[in-house]
């Protein structure tokens, strides 16, 4: 197996909890809060950066990090309020993306849902019916995240790796093959 950068930003602990199920799962992983990851990743075969959302993009540590990763194999994992295929959570992969520094590859994201932050529940708890942070159907969405990440999302967090190291021995297969 490969050698893996895991790097997280977590507030109430969903994305830790992530970081933590990839970063077990690889044969070899080092772990890293973004504010403590390295500038220079050229030691790993595989960054993967994970984040909590913010304005359906990465949070503001993670966005300022993404900038400096640079010629690197990229996995983004995100823990979010909102459905898991929502067009919230589906294109805050590709904000992530648009962030990254030059020459990276993306390999492959991991998205779930994950409690959120008591303080912004407050805040948005009378936001209007009208606003998609509102009305009842927010306060069902909110319960359900209440109880993620659960053992099934650190389960598919910890298949991502071997998928991710499935994806990369095929393509180097692959690669051999058409050099022949």
């Amino acid at each position: 197996m490969r050698k893996w950068a895991v790097i997280y930003s977590s507030v109430t602990g969903n994305t830790k909890m992530v970081a933590e199920a990839i970063a077990d799962a690889a044969d070899s992983a080092d772990i890293f809060p973004v504010q403590e990851a390295p500038q220079d990743l050229s030691e790993y075969d595989i960054v993967a950066i994970g984040y909590w959302l913010r304005l359906g993009q990465p949070d503001p540590m993670t966005l300022k990090y993404l900038a400096q990763v640079e010629n690197a194999r990229v996995v983004f994992f995100q823990t979010h309020g909102a459905e898991v295929n929502s067009e919230h959570a589906i294109t805050s992969f590709a904000r992530a993306g648009y962030h990254l520094g030059k020459d990276c590859e993306i390999l492959g994201t991991f998205g779930c849902q994950g409690k959120i932050n008591p303080a912004m529940l407050e805040k948005r708890k009378n936001a209007p019916a009208d606003d998609p942070h509102g009305g009842a159907a927010a306060i069902e969405r909110w319960k359900k995240a209440a109880s993620h990440p659960d053992a099934e999302d650190l389960a598919a967090a910890a298949r991502l790796v071997g998928n991710m190291e499935h994806k990369l021995a095929m393509r180097e297969r692959y690669l051999a093959k058409k050099q022949k």
